[in-house]
């Protein structure tokens, strides 16, 4: 069974995960301080983390940093903290996704299963197909309702990444370091052109993207086709 565990201190969310995940064949365990999250992930090995950042003992925020120094379990913040600050600090730090409370239990499992999808194995590598858009990462070949795209290497590299995530919201600042290096991470201008580029090439109407969506001042997030 995948196995889900919960860093929060308020039982009521421990207790609307549980049984919502449960009923969808996820076994779940609950901790409610971050030293006791902590122990839980290095003795149940999860899967997947929900994580507080209002916990008794110590921020969440502080939690995600010292587990990011031995893992690369997916760990998604879930938070009343609304800031745009807030949730691209997390997400720079590591963490897969942030949802804030109160939350859809729907969206929620949505968004647990892109970030286990992201860090599993991967056996094939099958093109990715959204839409319209079909990406063979391996011979690097792109094609919009079954014609070839013809892209710049940095267009592709930009694309890639998207990809590579797909689902997944990534930050300005981890988009730019990614593809334009490690010094780059303040010209979100510059990749604010070539995303408008890229969506001119991949989606069917450019001014209502419906592929490559924008998550107003945390950064873009590339959709997954439909489960």
């Amino acid at each position: 069974m995948t196995g889900v565990l919960v860093i929060d201190d308020e039982v009521q969310i421990r207790r609307l995960l549980r049984v919502t995940l449960e009923r969808q064949g996820y076994a779940v365990h609950e901790a409610g301080t971050g030293e006791d999250g902590l122990q839980m992930v290095v003795a149940r090995k999860p899967d997947v983390v929900f994580l507080d950042l209002g916990l008794p003992d110590r921020d969440g925020a502080d939690v995600l940093a010292d587990l990011r120094t031995w893992s690369t379990v997916p760990v998604i913040v879930l938070s009343v903290r609304n800031a745009e600050e807030d949730i691209v600090r997390l997400l720079d730090a590591g963490a897969d996704d942030y949802l804030v409370k109160p939350f859809a239990t729907g969206e929620l499992i949505a968004r647990m299963r892109v970030a286990i999808r992201h860090h599993a194995p991967q056996d094939t590598e099958a093109p990715f197909v959204a839409g319209r858009l079909s990406v063979d990462l391996q011979t690097r070949a792109v094609s919009v309702a079954g014609q070839p795209v013809k892209l710049t290497p940095t267009e592709y590299g930009l694309l890639r990444l998207f990809v590579q995530h797909a689902g997944r919201v990534l930050t300005h600042r981890q988009i730019l370091r990614e593809v334009w290096g490690p010094h780059a991470d303040e010209e979100t201008n510059y990749l604010r052109v070539y995303v408008t580029g890229l969506r001119k090439k991949i989606e069917e109407n450019p001014q209502m993207p419906t592929l490559l969506i924008t998550e107003p001042g945390v950064g873009y997030r590339l959709a997954l086709p439909p489960s």
